[in-house]
């Protein structure tokens, strides 16, 4: 062997040799440590069968405990003396401790285990089994299997090799002949604390599948506010640059109305165009950066955004996709503020979308209300005709989360839950001001 392997071999033979000096420290470690406090069953998933698991639990030790009592009574008969009694209902009492005490229950156990050993190992028949009858075997698992349930593998294996030597020494120590159990307990024992690790590793797993479930749908509810809002930016800049480039032409034209301008009103005029020149390259700049990931914007890049003036071409387009609409409007028509009116066409529009994916064959009334400082918008459905199948419709955005992002902003409120006939219904109130 070359120089290297000899050194890597010395340093793998230190390292099992390190290992092996803190076996018993961590052993020792692990089984003094308190388990976890929460209920056995207590976790998602299992709350429903807590009550249950602990009334089961409870009448299993009042069943084995006399069985355990009676079971170490004398090979001669007679009455069963009180230490064995006592022992019986302790050992019951350890397994209903369990629930609560995992650690310390099987601590109890163990040495209960090893006391009934001493004070009734001469008195038991040759052919009860030794150290543990079969009640004590049950007992004994039973501890183990709340105990596995609540710690990691490795204490789980470390106080089962632990309950395994104790009553390893029992058959030892003891000077008269026994139907030793340990060809029996071994196997049981060690199949109670694998079936009991394996619950809950399957429990961990589910509860960090439930919390990664839990994250991911924040994320994609997050993800859509942003995608939603990013969508509202993009339509008010264009609102806003139309409005920036009318304000510098209009201040380009003023000075050719009026004859003769005084130099003053010429550099005002002049000042107006540049800022608002200015502006509208930054708003530019700023619609360029939202736009650039947006291939479905590409064909709109110059269109104008829509308002309540083109809500009849919107209805005739989903009443070509099969959708049956009535439109009414109350109060008097007039121009709303470039915002207002992208808002109510945009829910109006998102709202028939809902209705074609969720409510086939369903019948829709839309209904704009004006008013002297608000706008109106409600849509309501009847109940589907069919199941929800797929659908989509032109300019779909988030569905009630774009339409409540888009009434905030403005400073309205939007409404929206099932009617009394299984329909469907949005509403949203606008005020023409904003919010103060």
């Amino acid at each position: 062997m070359t120089m290297p392997e000899v050194a890597r071999g010395e340093r793998w033979q230190e390292r099992g040799r390190a290992a092996v000096r803190r076996a018993p420290r961590t052993l020792l470690h692990d089984l003094l440590e308190p388990a976890d406090t929460r209920p056995a069953m207590g976790q998602p998933g299992y709350s429903s069968w807590r009550p249950v698991f602990v009334v089961l639990v409870v009448l299993c030790a009042a069943l084995l405990a006399p069985m355990q009592a009676n079971s170490l009574a004398p090979a001669g008969g007679g009455s069963i003396p009180v230490l064995t009694v006592l022992l019986g209902i302790a050992e019951g009492g350890a397994l209903v401790a369990g629930l609560f005490r995992p650690v310390a229950a099987w601590w109890a156990s163990t040495v209960l285990l090893a006391a009934t050993a001493v004070c009734t190992g001469q008195e038991i028949g040759p052919d009860v089994p030794y150290p543990r009858t079969v009640p004590g075997m049950f007992l004994t698992g039973g501890t183990l299997f709340l105990l596995a349930l609540r710690v990691r593998p490795r204490r789980a294996g470390g106080a089962l090799a632990v309950t395994l030597l104790t009553g390893v020494a029992c058959t030892v120590f003891t000077a008269r002949p026994h139907t030793y159990d340990l060809d029996r307990a071994a196997p049981a024992l060690i199949a109670v604390v694998v079936v009991a690790s394996s619950l809950r590793g399957l429990r961990k797993a589910r509860r960090e599948t439930d919390a990664q479930a839990e994250l991911t749908a924040e994320e994609r509810t997050l993800r859509t506010l942003l995608e939603e809002r990013n969508r509202i930016a993009r339509e008010l800049h264009d609102v806003v640059a139309h409005h920036m480039s009318v304000i510098s032409i209009q201040a380009q034209v003023a000075p050719h109305l009026v004859d003769d301008p005084s130099d003053e009103l010429r550099e005002n005029l002049a000042g107006i165009r540049e800022n608002a020149v200015t502006a509208l390259t930054e708003l530019r700049r700023v619609l360029g950066v939202l736009r650039q990931d947006d291939a479905s914007a590409d064909g709109l890049r110059h269109a104008p955004q829509p308002t309540l003036d083109q809500l009849d071409a919107l209805l005739g387009r989903v009443r070509t996709a099969g959708l049956t609409v009535t439109a009414g409007t109350t109060g008097r028509s007039r121009p709303l503020p470039p915002g207002v009116g992208l808002t109510a066409f945009r829910i109006v529009q998102e709202a028939l979308s809902n209705v074609l994916r969720h409510a086939p064959g369903a019948e829709v009334q839309v209904e704009i209300a004006y008013r002297s400082s608000a706008v109106g918008v409600r849509v309501t459905n009847t109940a589907p005709a069919g199941p929800p199948a797929p659908a989509t419709a032109s300019g779909a955005g988030h569905g009630l989360l774009g339409m409540r992002e888009r009434a905030a902003m403005l400073g309205g409120d939007l409404a929206d839950g099932p009617t009394p006939g299984g329909g469907y219904e949005v509403a949203a109130v606008l005020p023409l001001e904003g919010p103060s």
